[in-house]
């Protein structure tokens, strides 16, 4: 049997998938896929998985990329893989792992009931996220599943110190919230950090009211997990600049960014460059596109095959002693 990972994907994450395939631990299962007129998905292993370690790759990016990487998933342990490893780059609803007002849904719950629900490989199953908007999540998965959580702190900091004018740089946080992980990354990095306080208006609307350093002649960096529509981002970049910031840099782990929302944040003149990671495909396939010099994506993937190997050593060394 071969002591290689299979690496399946959904159709969005297929350059994922690709990128793990070009370390050696890994090699591309074999299946087809496609899509009937009535939106139907047929999906088919085309080669033998029965004791296998098998590798998915997809995200809760939408509901039917939730579902495809489901049945996916399902379907391989339902013909005898020995281990299945779910990797979700990008964890969709990751805001909702609370209800702030009564009665809302907690979907980020629901998305990780669901994916607990996948029947139990020959040994283990177990899911990967990378830079969740907050740690709860990890305690919604139940069963079986093991959750694991993948920080891009190295990621991150070698893009900072990649920046052009990075000698007199200040890490700055989108709000309160993140200020936190900004501050480590920053004492790490030599750097100062600061953050804005907002106060909120509306379910909404929230109005900025000060920053807590001064930024005055200096290079911001401002840094937060996700970038959707680009408002917060926007926002907090104005308050920089205000603030009398000569230079204004976006940095984030995943680039969602919806519809024009790249194009919004370029038009309001306020950064020189956004970078993000490549965890959502929407950021993959923005970079591709980019005519501007604009948007800059750095990869992941050496990061996640890197810990998917180390994890794997550690579980056999686990086995063995079991």
């Amino acid at each position: 049997m071969s002591d290689r990972f299979l690496a399946y994907g959904t159709s969005s994450y297929q350059y994922f998938v690709d990128g793990l395939c070009g370390f050696e631990p890994f090699e591309r299962g074999q299946m087809t896929r496609h899509v009937f007129p009535d939106g139907e998905r047929y999906q088919r292993l085309t080669a033998p998985v029965r004791g296998r370690d098998v590798i998915v790759v997809g995200g809760t990016v939408s509901d039917q990329e939730t579902l495809e990487l489901y049945d996916l998933a399902y379907g391989l342990v339902q013909y005898g893989v020995d281990t299945l490893a779910i990797v979700a780059p990008y964890y969709g609803y990751s805001t909702m792992e609370r209800a702030v007002r009564p009665g809302e849904v907690i979907t980020g719950k629901t998305r990780a009931m669901l994916l607990s629900s996948i029947p139990r490989a020959r040994i283990c199953n177990e899911i990967l996220m990378v830079d969740l908007h907050t740690e709860g999540i990890m305690h919604y998965f139940e069963g079986s599943i093991r959750p694991y959580h993948i920080y891009a702190k190295r990621l991150i900091a070698d893009i900072i110190r990649g920046l052009p004018d990075s000698s007199d740089i200040v890490l700055a946080s989108t709000d309160a919230g993140r200020a936190k992980w900004v501050e480590t990354l920053a004492n790490e990095l030599g750097v100062d950090a600061a953050f804005v306080y907002k106060r909120r208006l509306s379910g909404k609307e929230t109005q900025i009211r000060g920053i807590n350093a001064d930024v005055r002649g200096r290079h911001v960096v401002v840094y937060d997990d996700m970038i959707r529509t680009g408002g917060s981002l926007i926002k907090a970049g104005q308050a920089y600049r205000d603030a009398g910031a000569a230079k204004l840099t976006a940095v984030a782990t995943h680039g969602v960014l919806p519809g024009d929302s790249l194009e919004r944040i370029r038009q309001a003149a306020l950064f020189d460059r956004v970078v993000t990671t490549d965890t959502h495909p929407r950021a993959k396939s923005l970079f591709q596109e980019d005519e501007h010099g604009f948007f800059y994506v750095y990869s992941i993937i050496p990061d996640v095959a890197d810990f998917l190997e180390k994890r794997a050593d550690f579980n056999a060394e686990g086995l063995v002693n079991e």
